[in-house]
Parts: C-alpha cells; sequence; structure tokens
C-alpha cells in the first residue's frame, strides 16, 4: 500500500486522503521526537534545494526537504532558517524575503505537475508537529477538486493601502481575526510574484505577525496559505477558536469576530513604531526569560 491514497465519495463528491503513515510522524509536544531534524547539524538528511553554502554543510540560510511523511506525490518541508525559535515577526526582513523567494521557486519547479498548494503551521493548534519554523508545499493531482475559496475583492470591510498589496478582512470570513493580502496586479499566479513585490510582501506578514501577537498575546498559534491558482492571495488565520460540532457536521462555520472591528485593529496599529517591541517581548517569552 502507498503512504497515501485519494478517495472520492461518491455522494458529496468531496475528496478524502487517506495517509495513516502520517500518524507516526515526529512530534515534539508529545516527546516522539528526542531531537529537533530541522536544526544545523543533522545535513544527513536529504535536501532537495537549498539557499546558501553547499550540499552537506552547516552553512545554510534555507533547506528545503522532502517530507518522510507525505500525503501528495510532491510533498516538501522549507526549513526558514537556522534558528530553532524566530519565525515571521521575528526574523530579519532579509530572511523573510528569502522564504518567499523560495517559495516561488519551488512553486515554478513544480508548477506544471499539478495544483502546487503552499501552507504553514505554527503552535500545537494549527496542527504544527515540530516547532521549528517551516512551511510545506505539496502537489495535489489536477482531478482532485480543492474546495478553496476564490479571491473576490468586493467581499471586504475595508482595504488598507499597503503598496504592491492590499490589506482586509472578508465580511464573510470564517474564522475570528483572519486576514488576506492580495497584490493588487490582478490575473497573476503566485510563481509571477516579482521582487520587489516579495520584498512587499515580506514586510506586510512581518508587520501583521506583530499585530495579531498584540491582539492575541505573544507565541499565537497560526495558518497561513496561498491560493494556488489565478488571482492569488495570502490567508492567514488565528487559531484561538475549536470547530464544534455543528461546524464540522455541516461545513458552515460561525465566526465570533466582528470582521470591522479586526480591520480597524489593523489599521489603527499597521503604522505603530511601538509594535516593534512585541518581537523582543516574544522572543523573550519563546525562552522564558
Amino acid at each position: 500500500m502507498s503512504d497515501f491514497n485519494f478517495l472520492l465519495d461518491p455522494v458529496s463528491r468531496k475528496w478524502v486522503i487517506l495517509a495513516p503513515k502520517r500518524a507516526k510522524r515526529p512530534n515534539e509536544a508529545t516527546g516522539v521526537e528526542p531531537y529537533c531534524p530541522f536544526c544545523p547539524g543533522h545535513e544527513e538528511n536529504d535536501e532537495v534545494y537549498r539557499v546558501g553554502g553547499k550540499k552537506g554543510d552547516s552553512n545554510w540560510k534555507i533547506r528545503v526537504l522532502d517530507n518522510k511523511y507525505p500525503f501528495a506525490p510532491i510533498h516538501e518541508v522549507i526549513i526558514h532558517s537556522q534558528d530553532h525559535h524566530k519565525n515571521f515577526g521575528e526574523l530579519a526582513l532579509p530572511q523573510t524575503e528569502l522564504i518567499f523567494q523560495t517559495y516561488r521557486e519551488r512553486f515554478i519547479e513544480h508548477k506544471d505537475k499539478g495544483q502546487v498548494y503552499i501552507f504553514h503551521n505554527y503552535g500545537e493548534k494549527s496542527g504544527e508537529s515540530l516547532p521549528h519554523p517551516h512551511t510545506q508545499l505539496v502537489v495535489i493531482p489536477g482531478e482532485v477538486k480543492l474546495d478553496i475559496p476564490s479571491l473576490y475583492r468586493e467581499n471586504n470591510t475595508g482595504i488598507l493601502d499597503a503598496g504592491s498589496f492590499d490589506i482586509f478582512c472578508p465580511k464573510t470570513g470564517q474564522w475570528p481575526d483572519e486576514v488576506w493580502i492580495s497584490p493588487k496586479r490582478e490575473n497573476s499566479f503566485f510563481w509571477e510574484i516579482k521582487d520587489t513585490e516579495i520584498k512587499n510582501l515580506s514586510k506586510i506578514v512581518y508587520r501583521l505577525i506583530q499585530i495579531l501577537d498584540l491582539r492575541h498575546g505573544n507565541d499565537f498559534p497560526f495558518n497561513f496559505y496561498i491560493y494556488p491558482g489565478q488571482d492569488w492571495y495570502l490567508r492567514i488565520i488565528p487559531r484561538q477558536k475549536i470547530l464544534g460540532g455543528f461546524e464540522i457536521g455541516t461545513g458552515i462555520f460561525i465566526n465570533t469576530q466582528k470582521p470591522l472591528e479586526t480591520f480597524k485593529f489593523i489599521e489603527k496599529h499597521f503604522e505603530n513604531p511601538d509594535i516593534e517591541k512585541i518581537q523582543k517581548n516574544r522572543a523573550m517569552y519563546k525562552r522564558g526569560v
């Protein structure tokens, strides 16, 4: 039996991925993984791409590995940096730019092989199993329908102009405090993003994570993903709530936070220089200082 199987429900016409091997993947929260395989010194793990240094040495800035517990034909892990603790909102902006450049390069590498889906889990409540910050990239066969909302610019509570991008909170947002970032350049795919746009996007994500830290407290769990099709966007979802039986059973989400209030909070703090203090506070919190 393969590591995974794509199954189509004949009644609902929704897809399910059966991947029992993933139940055995490392999980530091439960003590399954005695060391971090993503930290420097473990370069013996096979890599498919890197930024900095030579294959096998410890002088890398970013590494990309094949996931040992895949649920798709192509399933990669993008390790953000050598730092076991720092993530978006804490890493230096040039490093964040390298991360998004790596997203683009891996997207280009795989864009003709299926649907490229890039997603990031941060915190145990987000589904993260290993805490060393990383992103995952999967390539899903074209016949598998992905149930992802398409970009609809008019579905917003207001738009914050952020250079090459717009920031908004959808009126029909499913999660409290979810935020969308969309390029002003329409009809484009993520793999077409320019270096200047990556620089802009890196600053936006850096700032938004800090703002959401201010709202939810240090080290809040969240997910984000990059829409795989045309008119792409990046969607940030704080994971402060747990889905209940109604939501799981019906697929209808109950949002307990007014999107307009989220937008006003972001608008108020986006240019606030005092928010830089959050980065230091978050680092101290994570190290127990």
